[in-house]
Formats: C-alpha cells, sequence, structure tokens
C-alpha cells in the first residue's frame, strides 16, 4: 500500500498535445498560483491583478504567479511590457520567465524563486539563461544543469554561438548572443545589438522545450540554446522583481510534428 500511496503522488508533467494552453486566461488567474517572499500565498497588496486582459504585476516585493501544473515538451510564448514602477534603483528593470521549476515555493525557506532554469528578462540581458538551485521538500538538493555551446566576448563573459564550444554550467549565466560587452546595465539603456523592442512596447519572448533542450526566441529572432537540461520539465514562473510588469500572452502551443 505504501508503494501504491507513492505512486500516486507522482506528478506526470503535461504535454501541450493539439492545442493551445491558454495559461493566463485574460480574465483572472484561474490555473495559476501566486507566491510572496513576505507573505506566501497570500496578496494583501494585489501584486498580481487583472485588467483589460492584461496580467499586472505591481512590482511590490519578490515572488511570482506560477501554473498549477507541470508541463514538459512545449512552445512557450510570452508577450510583456515594462510598467513605470522602479525599484529606486540605478540598475535595470528586471524580471523572468522561470522554466522547469520544481521543488517548494520559496525554496525550502533558502530563497524565493524555486529550482529552475531563469529565462531572463532583465533590459539588455533578454534571452539570457541562468541556473537556478535549491533544494526539495526533504532538503536534498536538486541538481539544476544545462550545456550551451558558446564563445567567450571581450568582457569575458560566456555567450551563445552555434557550433561553439560546448560548456557546462559552471556558476555562470549564459548570455544571449549579441549582448553588448559595453552594456553598463543602468535603468533605461539599450545595447546596441538588442532585440527586445523599446521601453514601453511589446516584447514577444518564445522559448521552445523538447526533450532536454531549451531554444530562445526574442522578437523573431533565436538568441539562445542550451541542452543537456534538467528537469526536464516543471512548473513555469513568471516574477515579480521590484519592477512593474505587464503580461497580455502566457501561453503553450504544441511542438510541431
Amino acid at each position: 500500500m505504501r508503494i501504491l500511496a507513492a505512486l500516486l503522488l507522482v506528478v506526470v508533467p503535461a504535454r501541450p498535445a493539439d492545442e493551445t494552453v491558454r495559461l493566463f486566461n485574460g480574465k483572472d488567474l484561474s490555473g495559476l498560483t501566486t507566491w510572496l517572499s513576505d507573505s506566501e500565498r497570500e496578496d494583501p497588496k494585489k501584486v498580481f491583478s487583472v485588467k483589460d486582459g492584461v496580467l499586472h504585476v505591481s512590482g511590490e516585493g519578490m515572488g511570482y504567479v506560477a501554473t498549477d501544473k507541470e508541463y514538459q515538451d512545449y512552445h512557450l510564448v510570452v508577450e510583456y511590457k515594462w510598467g513605470t514602477r522602479t525599484d529606486g534603483g540605478k540598475y535595470v528593470r528586471n524580471s523572468g520567465i522561470l522554466l522547469h521549476a520544481t521543488g517548494p515555493d520559496g525554496n525550502a525557506g533558502k530563497g524565493t524563486w524555486m529550482s529552475c532554469v531563469e529565462l531572463q528578462l532583465a533590459q539588455g540581458c533578454v534571452g539570457d539563461l541562468i541556473v537556478i538551485r535549491g533544494k526539495d521538500a526533504e532538503g536534498k538538493a536538486i541538481p539544476v544543469t544545462l550545456t550551451s555551446d558558446t564563445v567567450k566576448g571581450p568582457d569575458g563573459r560566456t555567450r551563445w554561438q552555434k557550433d561553439g564550444t560546448p560548456t557546462a554550467y559552471s556558476g555562470k549565466q549564459f548570455w544571449w548572443s549579441k549582448h553588448d560587452p559595453g552594456f553598463k546595465e543602468i535603468l533605461d539603456t539599450r545595447g546596441k545589438d538588442d532585440v527586445e523592442s523599446p521601453l514601453g512596447e511589446w516584447t514577444r519572448v518564445e522559448c521552445i522545450g523538447e526533450g532536454k533542450k531549451l531554444t530562445v526566441i526574442v522578437n523573431g529572432q533565436t538568441v539562445n540554446e542550451a541542452y543537456d537540461v534538467f528537469p526536464a520539465a516543471g512548473k513555469v514562473l513568471l516574477q515579480c522583481e521590484g519592477f512593474e510588469i505587464f503580461f497580455r500572452k502566457f501561453e503553450l502551443r504544441p511542438l510541431k510534428k
């Protein structure tokens, strides 16, 4: 009986098989849960709200909105634009899409984010991939990892380049292919080759998760790839990280057959 009970607790990630799965329905937060580092499941300040078909994240505090279900083998489409609120500092607006998120909310009390691969949305860095490791409910480490074909830029940072040197995760993020080496990460500045939309306009980010591979596309341009990704499935989260941001599309499409 104990074996049977354990098997019943195993979560099988869903696959968008034949039609688009609208993770955000444009009306409310059905199918989604929220988490904030200071209030956990409760959202007394209405950090997450819906109006006129758009998901509004106020930027107050640190947290995320997460899918109830886990997913694998998908074509994720997210469209976002920045609001006016900042954290009061001088550095770039920051948020992210957390892929293959697993483990407990709040990272077992070790932080805010679940264990995952972050697809960065920070200004000038849209498409970077970052590993966030944590622990499961029993306190065991979740060994999140990935590998990418890369080249080092003049700033010493590792960027994706097709047919570059295979590079396993070693504690540093994998920068998107044309990240400007001279970019200072100052609020509302742009790198010379940025493909994200200008401030106040919508940016479209796509991520194709196929098996253990991730491909990142920003406004139609492929900017990053990774393989040997672990875990290869999990929840999908949209961050709240001190900056106001709006999302009008958050959906999963089936992979092309």
